[in-house]
């Protein structure tokens, strides 16, 4: 086998992979409890997991000047959970009721890149977002946050030589916010705040793997001028703070046409605050999520891989299991 062929396989399969977080109150605990409690509506780790599975095919590879590429990845989340209702009354519990949850997460995304440079490639993602809670009944069909993306490799790929890819994004608030719907008949596709972040990728051939890692830093910004009724309080400030994210593994040619990738990914989310109308605030605590990921990349022509996922949640915040897949989008408009 043309081991350059195998090398450039792995690298395009092996980035479908990569990544581009006991709750306080300041007042009264029952109030916190109450206001923070996980709704249906509400953005929680399972968006920035998603990230996981999006079809990122040129973080190593970035496009060559003037020339375009659009991808397709569709992906699918569950988590289930258990919601305890119970009536304390006098020290006592009067009523106890333990109700299972599920919610289901279908986000189709097409994402659009542009290289500015050889070396330097910029891009967009649009997503679409439907959701369905078992529980309430409730569903949502919907755009998510669309976002911007850049990658500039500052070095030349070597062969033997460690390959080095910054990239940075904005995302916007473009979906349905969680802090702008009535939380007990409607559900959010978006997380209601915009945000910015940054980082590292690198990877290594060592024929006929590759291994690699992700570095990133994300900064959340505040949403201001909210007027929602939640935990019997009008909530008008959510400060969602920083996080931090990271990810490693590796990748092994089984053949020409097929790569099998494995990794894992941590995450780190800063403590949110919410501030209500009274100029109480509650805090809900700093979160750590870990996931385990699979990926088989499948080439069906020179030009085009289609990469298959399955991840696994290793934490209590992380979604029980997300399945993907990725393609890339040919048509004569975007080939030079």
């Amino acid at each position: 086998m043309n081991r350059w062929v195998m090398r450039v396989f792995i690298l395009f399969s092996v980035t479908g992979l990569l990544p581009t977080m006991a709750l306080s109150q300041e007042g009264n605990v029952d109030e916190a409890r109450e206001a923070l409690a996980r709704q249906e509506g509400d953005e929680d780790s399972a968006k920035q997991l998603e990230e996981v599975f999006q079809a990122a095919e040129n973080n190593y590879s970035l496009q060559k000047k003037g020339t375009h590429a659009l991808n397709y990845s569709f992906n699918y989340t569950y988590m289930g959970d258990q919601r305890l209702d119970a009536e304390i009354r006098d020290g006592s519990i009067r009523q106890l009721d333990i109700t299972p949850t599920a919610t289901h997460n279908f986000t189709n995304s097409f994402s659009y890149d542009y290289g500015l440079l050889d070396n330097l490639t910029v891009g967009a993602r649009f997503p679409l977002v439907v959701k369905y809670d078992t529980q309430d009944e409730l569903s949502l069909y919907d755009v998510g946050d669309v976002s911007a993306t850049a990658r500039w490799q500052p070095f030349p790929y070597v062969p033997g030589k460690m390959s080095t890819t910054l990239f940075g994004s904005f995302s916007s608030k473009t979906g349905v916010s969680p802090y702008e719907i009535d939380i007990d008949e409607q559900l959010s596709s978006g997380s209601g705040y915009y945000g910015i972040s940054g980082g590292v990728s690198l990877s290594k051939v060592l024929d006929p793997v590759v291994i690699f890692g992700s570095a990133s830093l994300s900064y959340n910004f505040d949403a201001t001028d909210l007027d929602q009724v939640r935990g019997g309080r009008r909530l008008v400030e959510v400060s969602p703070g920083f996080g931090l994210s990271g990810s490693g593994g590796f990748a092994y040619s089984l053949s020409y046409d097929i790569s099998l990738s494995i990794s894992g990914q941590i995450s780190y989310n800063d403590e949110t605050v919410l501030t209500f109308a009274d100029d109480s605030q509650a805090v809900a605590q700093d979160q750590m999520t870990g996931f385990l990921n699979m990926s088989l990349g499948t080439r069906l022509s020179d030009t085009t891989i289609v990469n298959t996922s399955l991840g696994i949640g290793l934490t209590e915040d992380a979604p029980d299991f997300s399945l993907g897949v990725s393609m890339p989008i040919e048509f004569s408009g975007l080939k030079e």
